[in-house]
């Protein structure tokens, strides 16, 4: 998707809160607010948001020479995931459709995003969990089931550590040995990398692969050949995420998005309020907004 001008106040904000949470120094703080200022008004919105989070971030880590600002609150988000999951897996195994449910539990995983909410807590992860059958739901079940069953090979393209932890249960009912699960090249925000899926027992199970980029999404020009090639020849796609869905959704390929709508940007765009945890076919997409 295109950048909205409706995205520009909220990479801004994005930037300060990133910038606080990493620094005290009132001028890094500055200094990234006024390149992100600059940025902005030169910045070719024909490009997705992610783009545009990738050069903030690594600003951010140039200005604080550390290379993985968020390595703490990802230690914890994949610590809470981990206490989480064997009650989690416990539902999904008692459930009257356990794909659904997993599929379900994996999207309520996507509020441990610290991009669109910089002062996440563990009782808002909590909440999303115990809101996961309650809340909105929207999407294309049938179609989902019908593509797992058909595909030889799924590519999961993963979003956010701790979340990870809760993707691993849908994984689980997905027949891992035909599983790739690929995650971020390097640090960016909270997204995952290969020691979070480590951390989590990914690898344990499924093969496990990085996609070369820092962007906190998918954009294919900026990821390795190997994600590339894996991306053209997967039967299907699994998309987790708001910042995969935004750098993707105009991408060629049996994709499925899941991810948690976070803000009117998208809402409109998919036509469904915010907070409504989405299931979105790529190829049924346009009757949707999409």
């Amino acid at each position: 998707m295109k950048t909205s001008l409706d995205c520009i106040p909220c990479l801004l904000r994005q930037s300060l809160d990133a910038a606080r949470l990493i620094s005290t120094d009132p001028s890094v703080h500055e200094h990234l607010i006024r390149d992100t200022l600059s940025w902005a008004g030169e910045m070719d919105l024909n490009q997705s948001p992610p783009a545009m989070a990738q050069r903030i971030h690594r600003r951010l880590r140039d200005l604080t020479g550390v290379d993985d600002p968020y390595r703490g609150t990802k230690d914890w988000q994949n610590r809470l995931g981990m206490e989480l999951i064997p009650a989690l897996r416990a539902e999904v195994e008692s459930a009257t459709d356990p794909l659904l449910m997993a599929a379900r539990l994996a999207i309520a995983g996507n509020v441990i995003d610290m991009g669109s909410n910089g002062n996440l807590t563990e009782a808002d992860v909590r909440q999303a969990l115990n809101q996961a059958l309650t809340e909105p739901f929207f999407g294309q079940q049938s179609e989902f089931r019908q593509a797992i069953a058909q595909a030889k090979s799924i590519l999961y393209l993963a979003d956010n550590a701790g979340e990870i932890a809760f993707d691993r249960l849908l994984v689980e009912q997905l027949l891992p040995t035909r599983v790739t699960f690929v995650v971020r090249g390097a640090p960016v925000l909270n997204d995952a990398t290969l020691v979070d899926a480590q951390t989590v027992g990914l690898d344990q199970i499924v093969e496990v692969i990085d996609n070369g980029s820092d962007a906190p999404g998918t954009l294919l020009t900026d990821c390795n050949q190997e994600l590339r090639d894996r991306f053209a020849t997967a039967d299907l796609i699994i998309a987790k995420g708001q910042g995969n869905f935004e750098s993707l959704c105009d991408e060629p390929g049996n994709i499925f998005f899941l991810f948690k709508v976070k803000c009117l940007v998208i809402a409109n765009l998919v036509n469904q309020p915010t907070g409504t945890q989405m299931l979105v076919y790529s190829k049924l997409g346009a009757a949707y907004g999409v």
